[in-house]
């Protein structure tokens, strides 16, 4: 006969009253995590307990009960309704829902407890808090009754965004919750199921790939182009925009290319139309100009307009109103938002009277040009003045310098032909008939002497050698006619004939500029008074001023067509009596500048040398175009230079090869860990592959050996 199955009995429950409970020493939960006691207490008090409290009757030591009961799981419970008891709340002797356990270890009924609770999926906590919105909850009422923040209800309703058949796909488990979310940056369902289908047939499918496939077309926020434009004005066109709510995207992309391209462009045209009743002879309109524009034209030399005695008064009260909300704002951390927000506006409006646009000679804007661009900051940049050589007036010699060259030049081809002797005679036959112009034989031998004498005396005076070697070089550098000089002397400023991507927007450039605009600024109009002006500038000035000058004849770029090693053994050498810094100046390793452009061994071994061997590995088997995106993130802030930009002395920061490494712990170990005891354990996949992902591009591992 078959034995009956013996059946289980469960604990029985009952209320006990809140004075009645005491936390036990056997609870297992000694760290604090999930939604804190607070906000639990709140929960508590608006929807009551949820959930019944384990507990077990407390004995004495003969065995009875005392009628106290001690709580081995449910402690953070017992510490809100404790909460509640204090604010007067709830009564001390408020009855608790209670399940009564006998036997086994106290332990076990913590352990158990808090193992056993499976966490909410993400997807089920999005499809409840679409439920809350579909009956009328705002993102904030929705986060205030579920005691999270605004940020996660936000990121939870953006799944609604995702194909119906990537959530499917996720709730089977066949991605993680990092790379559904990168899914969210493009809500074309249909793109975003291609992007899915190419990642079936690639070997990398990170969040960071995925996101970098869906905005492949776009265009950043953060593009000067963008800036320009303004995102309302772009918007008001009809133009979309995508944003990540899960990563930093510097205010997302801009997803028609075409419709930005040509809302710059109008934009640009309408600046130039304003500029155009300035007389311009030419204006240039382009988004960018590459570095070097400028060489070969000859800049006009303004002057700024005085300010008017009403700007003087805005001026005065703008700069009044300046210092006193600083002085006010002193101490504070935080600027609020209206005063932040003022002292922008203040800033520019002094900035738009003390940058006032120079005034020129209208003859002169008559043959100059102008070019319209946007600066690296988006804003409009004008750059007016500019003369090309054809159209330069002809020039003008003065009369005695007329008079002088005529005569010279009926001379000469006579003088040629005629030997000394009757050069003398014909010069006794001119003195009869008065002063006559000297002869362009004689002249030529005797500014011979005088040029053989002056290079004997100026050997013997360096300080006047190194003034008249600055004043023929910064002939050359300021003026479009470097004649004013017998020195032969060249300066050379060649221009860049293949253009670094960012070259001309970078801050090497506008520092270069800048400098050269200062000279301009402290230099005569006219090259005839160079001379004088030189003179009386001090020693530190006019070694400065032959320190940017001789800078601008540097030529260090390897041409394939030109091959000149010497010169490039002395840039070299320059380099390191400079110490040159090139991370310092503002160079980094991407892939736009180099890790894009070369091949996969050396993008491996800059990697390796960088950040070491096990980096190296990490990305080996990569596609070039990925692994180039992940080898930008491992070098970023790493000072890792490619060779042609080292400075020979300088050293290259060593490997940490002591570097400790993530735990080899799997994901799902250590997710399964954080769901033990939080109460927001949704969050606990992303925030692990985060720091997962952060451990692999940062921390470099020890191998093995």
């Amino acid at each position: 006969m078959a034995t009956a199955a013996k059946k289980i009995t469960l604990s029985s429950s009952r209320d006990i009253p809140f004075n009645q409970l005491v936390i036990s020493q056997a609870n297992v939960r000694r760290i604090k995590a999930g939604v804190s006691i607070e906000d639990l207490a709140e929960d508590i008090a608006r929807r009551t307990l949820l959930q019944s409290i384990t507990v077990r009757p407390v004995r004495d030591a003969d065995g009875n009960e005392t009628g106290m009961f001690e709580i081995p799981a449910g402690g953070r419970r017992y510490r809100a309704l404790e909460l509640l008891v204090k604010q007067k709340r709830l009564a001390k002797n408020a009855p608790v829902p209670c399940v009564i356990r006998e036997g086994g270890l106290a332990e076990e009924d913590s352990l158990a407890e808090n193992i056993q609770r499976a966490p909410l999926h993400p997807l089920d906590q999005f499809r409840a808090f679409m439920t809350f919105r579909e009956k009328g909850m705002s993102e904030e009422e929705i986060a205030a009754n579920q005691f999270v923040s605004v940020t996660v209800v936000k990121q939870r309703l953006r799944l609604a965004t995702v194909s119906p058949k990537l959530l499917d796909v996720y709730a089977d488990d066949g991605m993680t919750l990092d790379q559904l979310m990168a899914f969210t940056v493009n809500g074309d369902h249909e793109r975003q199921e291609q992007v899915f289908e190419r990642l079936t047939q690639s070997y990398n499918k990170e969040p960071h790939v995925i996101r970098r496939m869906l905005t492949e077309t776009a265009v950043r926020v953060a593009d000067k182009r963008a800036q320009f434009i303004g995102l309302d004005a772009y918007a008001e066109a009809g133009g979309a925009i995508m944003r990540d709510l899960f990563q930093s995207d510097d205010g997302g992309w801009l997803q028609d290319v075409g419709l930005l391209e040509t809302l710059v462009a109008e934009k640009l045209r309408l600046q130039s139309e304003a500029i155009s009743p300035e007389g311009w002879k030419w204006i240039e309109v382009a988004p960018d100009f590459p570095y070097g524009h400028t060489y070969g034209l000859r800049r006009l030399r303004g002057e700024q307009p005085t300010l008017t005695e009403q700007d003087q008064v805005t001026r005065a009260a703008l700069q009044a109103e300046l210092e006193d909300l600083e002085q006010a704002f002193t101490d504070a951390d935080d600027l609020p938002e209206e005063v932040d927000a003022r002292l922008g506006e203040i800033e520019t409006a002094i900035s738009a009277l003390d940058d006032r646009p120079e005034v020129f000679d209208p003859e002169e804007i008559e043959r100059a040009g102008a070019f319209v661009s946007i600066d690296p900051t988006g804003t409009l940049k004008v750059e007016r003045g500019y003369v090309r050589p054809e159209d330069e007036r002809p020039v003008e010699t003065s009369a005695h310098g007329a008079n002088e060259a005529g005569a010279i030049e009926a001379h000469t081809e006579h003088d040629a032909e005629r030997s000394n002797s009757e050069i003398d005679a014909a010069v006794d036959a001119e003195e009869e008939d008065g002063l006559k112009p000297i002869p362009d034989r004689l002249m030529t031998e005797l500014t011979a002497h005088r040029t053989l004498a002056l290079r004997q005396a100026l050997g013997e005076r360096p300080e006047v050698a190194f003034l008249a070697a600055l004043h023929a070089l910064t002939l050359r550098a300021f003026y479009s006619y470097g004649s004013d000089t017998c020195l032969e002397l060249d300066l050379k400023i060649v221009s860049f004939g293949a253009q670094a991507p960012g070259l001309n927007g970078s801050g090497l450039a506008t520092a270069v500029d800048d400098r050269h605009q200062a000279w301009v600024a402290a230099l005569p109009k006219e090259p005839g008074d160079l001379w004088n002006a030189l003179q009386a500038f001090d020693s530190d000035s006019r070694q400065t001023l032959f320190a940017h000058c001789v800078s601008l004849s540097v030529n260090a770029i390897y041409e394939a067509y030109n091959r000149r090693p010497r010169a490039l053994t002395n840039a070299d050498q320059l380099a390191q009596a400079v110490d040159l810094d090139m991370v310092a100046a503002g160079w980094a390793p991407t892939v736009d500048t180099y890790l894009g452009r070369v091949t996969k061994a050396r993008i491996l071994a800059c990697v390796r040398e960088a950040k070491g061997t096990r980096a190296g590995d990490r990305i080996e088997h990569l596609k070039k175009g990925d692994m180039a995106e992940k080898a930008q993130e491992l070098l970023a802030d790493s000072g890792w230079l490619p060779e042609p930009l080292r400075t020979p002395g300088r050293s290259v920061e060593a490997v940490d090869e002591t570097a400790s490494i993530a735990s080899d712990r799997s994901i799902d170990e250590q997710v399964a860990d954080m769901a033990v005891g939080g109460d927001e354990p949704a969050m606990a996949e992303t925030e692990l592959r985060t720091e997962a992902d952060a451990a692999e591009i940062q921390t470099d591992a020890v191998a093995a050996e």
